[in-house]
């Protein structure tokens, strides 16, 4: 690694970590910390699987509009929050929530987001999924600093306004705008900043964008309150009913990234759904919608629907970009971190009484499970999953202008080992790629072990795994796509609208912070 990303790296760690030692104590390591294990233990008193309620994200109301922009404010703040039952959990989350408020955008109006920070740190966010301009689509070191900062951290040498000329930050408010046109789809938002993103997600700096429009609309599909949005993540607890994380108190080693064993990433022995323990959530003999979000730090999971009399089926209708051509019935899905899939799932066979739990195939002990449905009412459903459920361009293969390829491996750049990218650690200054926009082109994809593979401003299409045919579930329009050990990948990609620079990156997040990430400057043509 050169002089200047190491000087970089260093001094933005040492000052995005201000204020944090100041937050609780979770962030300490014990002398009997976990972090040599395999994932990290809870000491807090846990809730029996399936006796919490499952909560929803409340829906985020806009505090004007005018003929051809929604606009919304968002705050992000530490609170108080009940997690675990006879416990409070300091979190920090948008609007003090978490996750935070459901934003849903109507494609034929553009998105103003008004985001003021109120944590003890700078934040970056990033709409994951979100077709933006540069300067809203969160690039790690557009840092927005507290409100009240008063350049004490802007003042800092190798922050982001001195080390990386071409950051946009701001203090204490900026406004993320988020043009029309973009299909409905599952999105979801989260801080982005450089170094720190796993534990600020770990917090609870996540939420989801909903992107809505009038062809889905009427389509049919299960709507209002059979319309779920699920965000799952593993968390663990202290004694005292705290986040744990794995990290050293940053005030006194500023390194990002996690310690020990889970360099490769934190598991935590909870798993939350929408902020709640192993929960329960009530349903009618109805279909439901149910937007899976894996919003885990690194943790994959294999889910599957069983009940008493057999496994239920999931039927597929949406990828991270939007809805497919048409339906697809799984018997289990693998979700890793980053991704989104929106599947049906009919509880209309079942009788009341029926409880179906969601399973996680991929756990251990008290992973292995994930939440359940208890079926409480019989009703008439008018409801439908239609054979055709919309347009999706297919990008060939053959109008493809370059390929380019990209290995995501653990290795030594200079005089610093980690998680690179072609044997490069992240550099905000020096681009990776310089793809044109409207061009198409193909991206190989390598990994040494598992990485969920992130790519911002422009959705993909997957061509090929292992040299064989994509999987069932990679249909459609992808922005984040999951490789095991050893794995291979041929995407097609075509980055338009906006030129700027932009990132790919593995979305598990401790790999991300400890340097698995590079930028593409796209080029207007």
């Amino acid at each position: 690694m050169n002089s200047t990303r190491v000087s970089r790296r260093t001094l933005l760690r040492a000052a995005a970590a201000l204020g944090v030692a100041g937050a609780a104590g979770a962030w300490q390591l014990s002398a009997d910390s976990p972090a040599n294990r395999l994932h990290l233990t809870s000491a807090a008193r846990l809730p029996e699987p399936f006796t919490v309620p499952l909560p929803l994200p409340p829906v985020l109301a806009p505090v004007s509009r005018d003929a051809t922009t929604d606009y919304y404010r968002i705050t992000a703040r530490p609170a108080d929050v009940t997690v675990l039952p006879g416990y409070s959990t300091r979190i920090w989350g948008y609007n003090g929530v978490f996750p935070g408020p459901t934003v849903v955008s109507d494609r034929s109006r553009r998105t103003v987001v008004t985001h003021r920070n109120e944590l003890p740190v700078p934040m970056v966010v990033h709409l994951h999924g979100g077709h933006v301009p540069e300067d809203s689509d969160g690039y790690p070191t557009d840092l927005l600093y507290p409100v009240g900062d008063s350049g004490q951290m802007i003042g800092m040498p190798g922050m982001a306004a001195h080390s990386d000329p071409l950051a946009h930050t701001a203090i204490g408010e900026r406004d993320y705008s988020y043009p029309a046109g973009q299909p409905a789809a599952t999105l979801w938002y989260h801080d982005h900043r450089m170094d720190y993103t796993g534990p600020a997600v770990w917090r609870g700096l996540a939420g989801f964008h909903l992107v809505t429009d009038e062809h889905e609309s009427r389509l049919g599909l299960p709507t209002g309150d059979r319309d779920l949005p699920l965000l799952l993540a593993d968390r663990a607890f202290d004694a005292q009913g705290a986040f744990s994380y794995p990290a050293p108190e940053p005030m006194r080693s500023p390194q990002p990234g996690a310690t020990g064993r889970f360099e490769r990433g934190v598991l935590g022995d909870v798993v939350l759904v929408n902020g709640a323990p192993w929960p329960l959530h009530r349903v009618a003999t109805a279909r439901y919608r149910l937007r899976l979000l894996n919003g885990s730090n690194a943790r994959v999971y294999r889910l599957r629907f069983d009940r008493a009399g057999g496994a239920v089926p999931l039927v597929q209708i949406g990828s991270d970009g939007g809805l497919l051509t048409g339906p697809e019935e799984l018997a289990e899905l693998t979700i890793a971190p980053g991704e989104r899939y929106d599947v049906v799932v009919d509880f209309s066979g079942c009788a009341v009484g029926d409880r179906i739990t969601v399973h996680n195939d991929l756990g251990a002990g008290t992973t292995t499970r994930v939440m359940c449905f208890e079926v409480t009412d019989r009703v008439t459903d008018t409801s439908t999953v239609p054979d055709r459920l919309a347009a999706v361009e297919t990008l060939d293969r053959s109008a493809a202008v370059t390929t380019r390829r990209f290995a995501f491996r653990r290795g030594t750049d200079g005089a610093a080992s980690g998680w690179l990218i072609n044997g490069r650690a992240y550099d905000p200054g020096t681009p990776i790629a310089r793809p044109a926009l409207g061009q198409v082109e193909i991206w190989q994809l390598w990994t040494d072990l598992d990485h969920p593979i992130h790519l911002h401003l422009n959705q993909f299409q997957v061509l090929s795994r292992n040299g064989g045919a994509p999987a069932r579930t990679d249909r459609g329009w992808k922005d984040t796509l999951y490789l095991t050990a050893t794995g291979t990948a041929e995407i097609a990609v075509r980055f338009t609208d906006y030129a700027g620079r932009f990132v790919l990156h593995c979305h598990n997040l401790e790999h991300e912070d400890m340097a698995m990430m590079a930028t593409f400057t796209t080029l207007a043509g």
